[in-house]
């Protein structure tokens, strides 16, 4: 565990809240945007109940999970009489879309054909449409999921003929890498798809996101500490 883990892990939830919500502030006014214009998506996979409940207790209302199977197990008892939102923000199934759309209330992770005409059927049938992201395949890496820049407009379209609710897209940089030069060419692609959301953003380079445009950043580590 590096010191900054160390430290995190000795300090309250609210305190680690509090810290990262002022330094999307900060990167919020340098860039010329108000905080309130960026959602702190809280990445709870793998964390238990007893590890997510204090932070909800700070003040924090959205979450984001991996996993639908995972969430299933544990959130439908932490939102009892709550107003969270809960964000689906790893790579989805086919055949648990109908899971995913009556669970969560927004959804990160569209990267393909068959997953849009799973979701319009789920949707169709609940009568429920979360929002969703498509997820771009930013850095052109062969195992990470997300579509191929070059497809992008036509699985928009196909979303949007759909009746999906798209409301921006999403990417992960490759590890190891600025970067600034992908979140901005995912900000250009919103632009040009007349998209006004980016999911864009973690633990580790979240501020940058912020100043180029993400309106949704997933952090995790930075308010958990790292995975024993």
């Amino acid at each position: 565990m590096s010191d900054f883990d160390s430290a995190a892990a000795a300090r309250p939830p609210s305190a680690l809240l509090t810290d990262i919500r002022a330094r999307i502030a900060h990167a919020a006014s340098l860039a010329g945007r108000k905080a309130g214009e960026v959602e702190l998506i809280a990445i709870s996979k793998t964390r238990s109940a007893e590890e997510i409940a204090p932070l909800i207790g700070a003040g924090q209302a959205s979450f984001g999970e991996n996993r639908v199977q995972e969430a299933e197990g544990k959130w439908p008892a932490l939102r009892e009489g709550r107003a969270l939102r809960l964000h689906l923000v790893g790579q989805l199934q086919s055949n648990k879309a109908k899971e995913a759309v009556a669970l969560f209330d927004l959804i990160h992770s569209i990267d393909r054909p068959s997953l849009i005409d799973a979701l319009a059927r789920a949707m169709d049938g609940a009568g429920r449409r979360p929002d969703c992201f498509v997820q771009v395949n930013i850095g052109e890496e062969a195992q990470k999921g997300g579509c191929a820049i070059d497809d992008l407009p036509a699985l928009l379209a196909q979303a949007r003929d759909a009746g999906l609710p798209v409301i921006g897209l999403m990417a992960v940089p490759p590890a190891e890498t600025e970067p600034a030069p992908y979140f901005a060419l995912l900000a250009k692609l919103a632009r040009r798809h007349g998209l006004a959301g980016l999911s864009m953003g973690m633990s580790s380079d979240f501020e940058t996101a912020v100043m180029l445009g993400a309106t949704h950043v997933r952090v995790g580590t930075a308010l958990f500490g790292e995975r024993h």
